[in-house]
């Protein structure tokens, strides 16, 4: 099991990121949460195979439709938690 939190900056807020990285999550098999940041970046933690990670990293450097991403920070979390699903948390 792979796990990573990665960081998504641009116009990345208002445009359904959030919805659209968990249907993304969901599609792939990885578990984890999404959530905005106060300073206009979106926050997630993803967790599952690591072609299920990986895949979700290549996703978020384009986002959907209306995103536009200018830069995607990824850090490896050694120790993947288990989980079930993928959550839309609140804002921080």
């Amino acid at each position: 099991m792979a796990a990573v939190e990665i960081t998504v900056r641009g116009h990345v807020q208002g445009v359904g990121f959030r919805w659209a990285l968990r249907a993304e999550a969901e599609r792939v098999g990885a578990t984890g949460w999404v959530r905005n940041r106060r300073d206009g970046a979106v926050e997630a933690y993803v967790a599952g195979t690591a072609t299920a990670v990986e895949s979700l990293v290549a996703w978020a450097q384009h986002g959907p439709p209306l995103a536009r991403v200018e830069r995607v920070e990824v850090t490896e979390v050694p120790d993947a938690a288990d989980g079930s699903g993928f959550e839309i948390r609140d804002s921080v």
